[in-house]
């Protein structure tokens, strides 16, 4: 069964882990699934508005679509969330990311 059944299988099963949530949109990102990732992390952000690497994933996707401003705008909602919940890693990560979205 690939990956994608199986993600959605389980989540039929468990529709708010988040955990599973963020991999199928990441399998969906691998598959060049792009608007059902964006989708994904979109409804997972708006459940779990802490998830922080959903927004940087997305933000990330989307820089690789070209939709700066769309990147930039989950980049920076990311940084500020990753700076309340104290996760300083992915604070610079995203900061970093955000300096080179065109």
């Amino acid at each position: 069964m690939p990956r994608i059944d199986q993600l959605e299988a389980l989540l039929a099963a468990e529709p708010q882990d988040t955990f599973l949530r963020y991999a199928l949109a990441m399998e969906y990102d691998k598959a060049g699934r792009n608007d059902e990732s964006l989708t994904a992390f979109a409804a997972l952000l708006t459940d779990d508005p802490n998830y922080v690497a959903a927004y940087f994933m997305a933000g990330k996707l989307l820089a690789r679509l070209g939709r700066g401003a769309e990147a930039r705008d989950y980049l920076t909602r990311g940084i500020a969330v990753a700076a309340k919940v104290g996760d300083g890693k992915a604070q610079r990560e995203m900061t970093e990311a955000l300096g080179l979205v065109g």
